[in-house]
């Protein structure tokens, strides 16, 4: 599939097929949905090599911790079927990894799933097999993340009660990991096992991930949802019954790294007692970092802020300050949903215990 880009009128939100994928791999050729031009266009790209894995990943083409770490993962291994004849095979691969690790220091999913690629790099085998096994990891990377999402949705469908209102933050579905996603797999299941959820997306400022992409998904999976800017999750909060949010990175203490904007939604979620949940696999916690200060925070553009498509609405050279990312306590959080179970507090031991 060559690259394809095809506008969204009105009324093709309400198609019945909901099954756009976020990405296409097939041992050959890696093609993603440029989630950048979402909901005005589905543009494809085919990720000739690893450069352009690497613009896709810091440009937010493709993101979603999850998917990022998948779509390194395939893009690490069809770059070696590709270049298996290159003379110093493994050491340029060694580089390309090093390249891929430096798109978004935060997901620690990306790490977790290049790291899984280089463990096989260094086995002294001959090229043309250690590309083969480079494949076979990568497409079991995916399967695993894929059954990791569906597993997540049916353990935190349990928590939804039957016509729940439920706050959400940025986009953590279909586009942004194989399968459901994660905390949107938990109202994607409650709503198949028809509990009939409300959900209230926070557009998610800077990049609107909510307003453009969670609003997109929902939109076209037919679940009900209302947009509201990030500033009014406090009037709004008498509303709710539930707080799912997905994550980045989760410490060993259970500090979780989020989209900016997380935290907020914890501090509100406390002062009115609201169940504050996040949904994440388990290759997103990284029990190398005791606690969310060891984290390390992505800082991205001012033009992130100082424009919105293009256009600016700050005056030029203003002074910008953005964190991709923030951390959310652990204190504040009730629990987290993983695909092995829930997990709740304490969580420097309960942690430990579900990561073994």
């Amino acid at each position: 599939m060559q690259n394809f880009s095809e506008r969204i009128e009105e009324g093709d939100l309400k198609s019945p097929s909901s099954n756009i994928q976020p990405c296409r791999f097939d041992g050959n050729r890696l093609v993603i949905l440029d989630q950048t031009q979402l909901p005005v266009r589905l543009s494809y790209r085919n990720l000739k090599n690893y450069k352009a894995v690497a613009k896709a990943i810091k440009t937010l083409q493709v993101r979603g911790a999850p998917l990022i770490g998948v779509i390194a993962a395939c893009g690490l291994a069809l770059e070696a079927k590709k270049r298996v004849a290159k003379k110093n095979f493994r050491s340029y691969l060694t580089q390309v990894a090093k390249v891929l690790k430096k798109t978004r220091p935060t997901a620690v999913n990306l790490f977790w799933a290049i790291e899984r690629i280089e463990k096989i790099i260094e086995q002294p085998l001959p090229n043309q097999k250690l590309s083969k096994l480079l494949m076979l990891e990568a497409q079991k990377i995916w399967d695993e993340e894929k059954k990791r999402s569906l597993a997540m949705g049916k353990v935190g469908a349990k928590l939804v009660k039957k016509n729940a209102h439920i706050l959400t933050i940025c986009n953590s579905g279909k586009l942004a990991a194989p399968g459901l996603g994660t905390a949107l797999s938990v109202i994607y299941t409650a709503a198949i096992n028809k509990k009939n959820p409300l959900v209230y997306v926070c557009e998610t400022r800077p990049l609107l991930q909510g307003a453009r992409l969670t609003a997109f998904e929902l939109t076209r999976a037919g679940i009900a949802f209302v947009l509201i800017t990030d500033s009014m999750v406090g009037t709004i909060a008498s509303r709710i019954d539930l707080v799912l949010v997905g994550a980045d990175r989760i410490a060993a203490n259970g500090d979780v790294a989020n989209k900016i904007g997380t935290l907020t939604l914890a501090i509100t979620a406390n002062h009115y007692q609201l169940p504050f949940y996040v949904v994440a696999p388990i290759s997103t916690f990284d029990l190398t970092k005791p606690n969310g200060n060891a984290i390390t925070i992505e800082m991205r553009g001012s033009d992130e802020i100082s424009k919105i498509g293009g256009q600016r609405i700050a005056p030029k050279g203003v002074r910008v300050y953005n964190p991709a990312f923030d951390i959310t306590p652990a204190k504040m959080i009730t629990g987290i949903i993983t695909d092995k179970g829930i997990i709740y507090p304490p969580y420097q031991k309960s942690i430990a215990k579900f990561c073994q």
